[in-house]
């Protein structure tokens, strides 16, 4: 495949070429459109192999949102310490797209073929367009790119999925059940859930109130969730969570919309956020706290969760964050899903389980 991708320097066009050096990982389309959407919409995406290495075209809508991505991300690494990016514009005018797949992606047209016709394409996690390629005719891929290979998934998770994790669930909305309809509401179950993934639109069913469906963002975050809160003890009852037979959730006057929410925690530095995965636990972990805040205050916001059996407050990279630790599970999964996102002294502040055993 040539596209004639000579990089033109510094004369601004909409049309990026992207060289990837010290590649450890293998980056892949989803990856790439995760880095490059947040400054703009993306509209094709074509990788390829050349003598400088791996090497990849992006188009943008406008010219505008490919300077600033080239501003903010030239020489960043995609992941800790790899995969640096070298950005040119290019010389080109437009790209040209023929398939959807893990090595060309054309966002505005998802009805592509994966292949030419009787050159399949390698059965796997995120192949056949993954949920680009693969949306029906007349709806829009969601903007949350899958990991597309098993490999770049387990990068994320520092080199190996975690165990019972498969890595090939496509299914991305979940059944949430057993849950306490005097407690519950949709926000809630968005803190608990971003946890694992980003967050499309969650529906509380009228007819079962004791029932959710949960949209994630790809097949792979659902999977996290189920295999990770399956059996977690919430405001009292025993959570059940399981894949749901529903591929999404239709938009309508009872869902929540949250695909546009910036409190989702994957939008940007998904390879850290997956390494924070885990079941609930006692301790949890707080940041995007105000520089003078001080352990009372911590406690103070929390209190209603009691009893806490331990607060730690320190500092990292010049930024305040704090360890606070619960008598049990639940009372630390309470705390997260009430004041995740919550304002203490004008800072919108950020909860994650912790995997330490103590503070």
């Amino acid at each position: 495949m040539d596209q004639n991708a000579q990089g033109r320097g510094d004369e601004p066009n909409r049309i990026l070429l992207v060289t990837i050096h010290h590649m450890l990982y293998p980056i892949t389309v989803e990856v790439l459109h995760q880095v490059f959407f947040p400054h703009g919409f993306v509209e094709k995406i074509v990788t390829f192999q050349k003598s400088a290495g791996f090497q990849a075209l992006i188009q943008y809508q406008s010219r505008q949102s490919a300077v600033a991505a080239r501003t903010t991300l030239q020489g960043r690494n995609i992941y800790d310490g790899c995969c640096q990016l070298d950005i040119q514009f290019s010389n080109l005018d437009e790209l040209q797209v023929n398939y959807n797949n893990e090595r060309s992606r054309d966002f505005t047209n998802p009805n592509l073929p994966s292949e030419q016709k009787g050159r399949p394409s390698q059965p796997g996690y995120g192949d056949a367009g993954g949920m680009y390629g693969m949306q029906p005719s007349g709806t829009r891929g969601v903007p949350f790119p899958q990991m597309a290979n098993a490999a770049a998934i387990a990068a994320a998770f520092g080199g190996g999925l975690p165990p019972g994790i498969s890595g090939t669930n496509d299914r991305c909305t979940v059944l949430v059940s057993n849950l306490n309809p005097d407690r519950i509401d949709e926000d809630k179950l968005f803190n608990l859930f971003s946890i694992y993934g980003n967050i499309v639109r969650i529906k509380l069913l009228r007819n079962k109130p004791d029932h959710a469906l949960v949209q994630m963002g790809d097949g792979f975050q659902a999977e996290l969730a189920v295999h990770f809160l399956k059996g977690a003890m919430l405001f009292g009852k025993r959570l059940e969570v399981n894949f749901s037979k529903h591929p999404n959730i239709t938009q309508g006057a009872d869902t929540h919309e949250y695909m546009n929410s910036n409190l989702n925690r994957f939008n940007r530095n998904a390879a850290k956020n997956y390494r924070y995965c885990c079941s609930p636990t006692k301790i949890i972990h707080l940041s995007s706290l105000p520089q003078d805040v001080t352990e009372e205050e911590i406690v103070n916001h929390l209190e209603e969760h009691s009893p806490i059996v331990n607060t730690k407050l320190f500092e990292m990279n010049g930024k305040k964050q704090a360890l606070v630790m619960f008598e049990s599970e639940e009372l630390a999964t309470e705390a997260l899903v009430t004041k995740h996102a919550s304002s203490l002294g004008g800072s919108i502040i950020r909860i994650s389980f912790s995997q330490l055993q103590t503070i």
